[in-house]
């Protein structure tokens, strides 16, 4: 079976309403996935780390663990600060970091992604930001870690999901891979209502609340976006404006609703959450209570441990700007 390499974006999916985690489950299920090959982010938060799971699609990890490039690539960074020939060649970086920032924020499509337009910008980016800071610390050893990556992918068959900004350097080393045959696909209910939920976890201030909770009040959910995460969705809008018990009434219909068929990040978000209205709302044993399971679960979204844990160390109170 030839393998093919899907993009990813990490946690950018949950700002693209046209490529988010939903659309990326479609796209699977385009292609007649039921399992994918992880070469992408060691991140345990990955959005798509709960919308995979819950769609039915098995993860197979398929790269080797180079978060420690990170610490080196810091510590190179702030080595080239402390002269003037290293801050000329950090501008330049930067300048090369903006370009490519700027590609993966615009509105963006998979088909789009995959472009031979896209690619080559992405391309060019980076070969910008090896120039400035060298192949190594600077690039977290883009060319070690690709090389690794493919020889790992090589023997595999079927898709496997990449980082975006790693297929330019990737698909060179992989000539028996391609990209993913998007005719005909176009993101749909999964994609849309993942975008809907993406949106009002991330508000701001020129949002209309009001259409924001009947968009959401309208839907049923699915294996992705279920109907408890958008309870949890809708008092998150509730509690920003102050609302504590309609807030608090679905915070608690979503914990009810809690199984371990959902996504496994849920959980942990709604019940810190719950942790805070209940602290808000003087009742503070409670609240404790809620942060202390909040804590016992196998896996919470580190967000919630922080939340939890800043509630148990002092008590949650409600600061509207």
């Amino acid at each position: 079976m030839p393998l093919t390499l899907l993009p990813d974006l990490g946690d950018l999916l949950r700002l693209q309403p046209q490529f988010n985690a939903g659309t990326v489950v479609e796209a699977l299920r385009h292609l007649g996935a039921r399992e994918v090959w992880w070469a992408t982010g060691r991140d345990p938060d990955h959005p798509l780390r709960d919308a995979l799971p819950a769609a039915g699609v098995a993860l197979h990890e398929a790269a080797p663990d180079w978060s420690w490039a990170d610490a080196e690539h810091e510590q190179l960074l702030s080595f080239l600060g402390q002269y003037p020939q290293g801050r000329e060649r950090l501008k330049r970086a930067a300048q090369a970091g903006r370009e490519l920032a700027a590609l993966v924020t615009a509105p963006l499509t998979l088909p789009q992604a995959i472009s031979p337009d896209v690619l080559t910008t992405l391309g060019r980016s980076l070969d910008a930001e090896r120039e400035a800071l060298d192949e190594g610390p600077g690039t977290r050893w883009r060319a070690r870690r690709l090389g690794e990556t493919a020889q790992v992918l090589a023997a595999q068959g079927g898709v496997a999901l990449v980082p975006l900004d790693d297929l330019p350097g990737l698909l060179p080393l992989l000539p028996g891979a391609a990209l993913p045959d998007l005719s005909g696909f176009a993101p749909g209910d999964t994609s849309r209502l993942r975008a809907l939920a993406d949106r009002a976890w991330q508000l701001s201030d020129s949002d209309d609340l009001g259409s924001l909770l009947a968009a959401l009040e309208r839907e049923a959910g699915d294996p992705v976006t279920p109907r408890a995460e958008l309870d949890a969705a809708e008092a998150h809008i509730y509690l920003a404006v102050g609302e504590l018990a309609a807030a608090r009434a679905r915070l608690e219909r979503a914990a009810h609703a809690l199984t371990d068929h959902l996504p496994r990040s849920l959980a942990g978000l709604v019940l810190a959450r719950l942790g805070q209205v209940r602290d808000a709302q003087g009742e503070r044993d409670l609240a404790r209570r809620t942060y202390q399971a909040t804590l016992a679960l196998g896996y919470a979204p580190q967000v919630a441990r922080e939340a939890a844990q800043a509630g148990l160390d002092t008590p949650f109170t409600l600061a509207l700007g």
